[in-house]
């Protein structure tokens, strides 16, 4: 097997440094406990099981914002790193909001080599679209997107 088919399929390893934060997408750096923690109280994903975040954090490229070795962040994209993305899952933790991260974290996802050509780039959000427009999100035309919604899939 050659070099070019061994990495087939996988993301580039991408790794930004500033202010004391890091961004990585190295997924030995991932904090389960933490991304469940927020997740399960969160409005969009409440009483999610831990099985179902460990299995979306596999088949995802995730993003860990990190203080030191503690993670603070967390964002995922759900993509085939070629024509489509999802960012699913964005948030900083309470204790560290207010200092940008969040924006960064938009600005390092949105410049990760492997998704410089994805041609559309999708996220549903109840709030934060204030955010999501500052990195030229907008909503789709009327008559052309469709969704399939499972309401309280986790009980």
């Amino acid at each position: 097997m050659t070099e070019r088919e061994a990495a087939w399929g996988s993301a580039q390893r991408l790794e930004k440094h500033g202010d004391g934060f890091t961004i990585s997408t190295d997924p030995s750096r991932l904090n389960v406990d933490v991304i469940h923690g927020y997740l399960t109280r969160s409005y969009w994903a409440a009483n999610i099981p831990r099985d179902v975040v460990e299995r979306s954090l596999r088949n995802s490229l995730c993003f860990g914002v990190y203080e030191g070795r503690q993670q603070v962040g967390f964002a995922r994209v759900v993509t085939d790193l070629a024509t489509f993305a999802y960012v699913a899952d964005v948030f900083v933790l309470e204790t560290h909001r207010g200092l940008g991260l969040s924006k960064w974290l938009m600005q390092v996802m949105l410049g990760h080599p492997d998704l410089r050509y994805v041609r559309r780039w999708h996220l549903v959000t109840r709030d934060a679209q204030g955010l999501y427009r500052q990195f030229g999100f907008a909503e789709p035309a009327p008559g052309k997107h469709m969704e399939l919604t499972r309401e309280r899939p986790y009980g």
